[in-house]
């Protein structure tokens, strides 16, 4: 009995994190997005396509993430409210130049990596393979970006 109650718990906490990557990432979105539009100088054109492919790789593993979710019974946020509430990535403050807001996404970036470390960890100990997976290849998704990223800032 005291092994389902844990996994309960374990299963609530998957749930946390689950719900946390739903907002980080749609709040990625919208800063990725923020910087598409705002982007200026010579690296224009290079770095414009960039974040339109990071705003669209952003939103599918949200979307997967949110699904995965609503597999396992859980809800996940689907308001800017909750987003801005649970989220542990913060919004573009607004104004910021090229370098800086390559700079943010690798930080970003770093920390969703970092969180779905986290996940994968809560998820194999609720003997949640697949969604153990799910963050495993985002997360390598995510780590070819920051190299890329810091590449281009080096």
């Amino acid at each position: 009995m005291a092994k389902s109650t844990s996994k309960t718990q374990t299963k609530t906490g998957v749930e946390q994190i689950l719900n946390r990557q739903v907002a980080n990432l749609n709040v990625m979105y919208v800063k990725i997005h923020n910087y598409h539009w705002y982007v200026t100088g010579p690296n224009f054109f290079s770095l414009h396509v960039k974040f339109e492919e990071l705003y669209n790789a952003v939103t599918l593993q949200m979307d997967e993430i949110a699904e995965r979710l609503l597999t396992i019974k859980g809800s996940p946020a689907a308001t800017m409210k909750e987003y801005l509430e649970i989220a542990s990535i913060q919004e573009a403050a607004g104004g910021e130049d090229t370098k800086t807001m390559v700079q943010n996404i690798v930080e970003d970036f770093a920390t969703l990596s970092e969180e779905y470390a986290e996940g994968i960890e809560a998820a194999e100990e609720a003997g949640d393979q697949p969604t153990a997976d799910m963050l495993t290849g985002f997360q390598a998704d995510l780590e070819k970006h920051m190299w890329m990223l810091r590449s281009y800032l080096a």
